[in-house]
């Protein structure tokens, strides 16, 4: 009778130890509480985020390779060199006792290249002496003029006739074209006959540069 209640009380604290495991286990080795699993998703890793949130050198603001490929570097293009230019004088457009001419400077570099402001210009007889006073600059706007190579610009020279306004005259051998902001002229062939040199009238004009050879 002894032996039946010690194994009775026996079976009775094994049961006891068995039913207490579950309730041990879920107290410390469990999941983790809902607040423990927000703080670990509150800083991702590279290998759980997207692409776009993970700092990268494909992400980073785009560099000079960038503007290099789309042709855009940011600089503004060279004042057009003497060196890199032609110049020419267009076809006389009469008018009201007036001669009118295209100066025309052509870029004929391999570059991009801009001009501004107004040309210098010169009449010389076959010796390089100048005949008559330097051009007068007409009222106007300046702008700059971009040349990609082969481009133009020009500017308006403009005289009475000699023949209208009595000025004395003279025909020159050439015109001495210089680009603005340059010291070498550009030597052209003068074919327009005679122009005033002094005298009442004698004034010879240009104006600003503009884009294009002509009016």
């Amino acid at each position: 009778m002894a032996d039946r209640s010690r194994r009775v009380a026996a079976w009775t604290a094994g049961a006891l130890v068995v039913l207490a495991a579950p309730v041990s286990c879920g107290t410390g080795g469990g999941p983790p509480a809902a607040s423990d699993r927000s703080s670990a998703s509150a800083v991702p890793t590279s290998a759980d985020s997207p692409r776009s949130a993970v700092p990268s050198e494909s992400a980073a603001s785009p560099g000079p390779g960038t503007r290099t490929e789309t042709g855009h570097t940011g600089r503004p293009a060279p004042r057009c060199r003497t060196a890199g230019l032609s110049a020419a004088v267009g076809r006389m457009d009469p008018g009201a006792g007036q001669r009118n001419l295209p100066i025309v400077l052509t870029n004929v570099s391999s570059r991009t290249c801009t001009l501004h402001g107004y040309p210098g210009a010169a009449f010389v007889d076959a010796a390089g002496e100048q005949l008559g006073r330097d051009p007068k600059r007409a009222p106007g706007d300046a702008a700059t003029v971009t040349l990609a190579p082969g481009g133009s610009a020009w500017s308006g020279l403009r005289y009475a006739s000699p023949g209208v306004s009595g000025a004395r005259a003279a025909t020159p051998a050439a015109l001495l074209v210089t680009p603005p902001d340059e010291r070498d002229a550009l030597r052209v062939p003068w074919r327009a006959g005679a122009v005033p040199v002094s005298g009442t009238s004698s004034s010879v004009f240009l104006t600003v540069l503009r884009p294009g050879s002509g009016p």
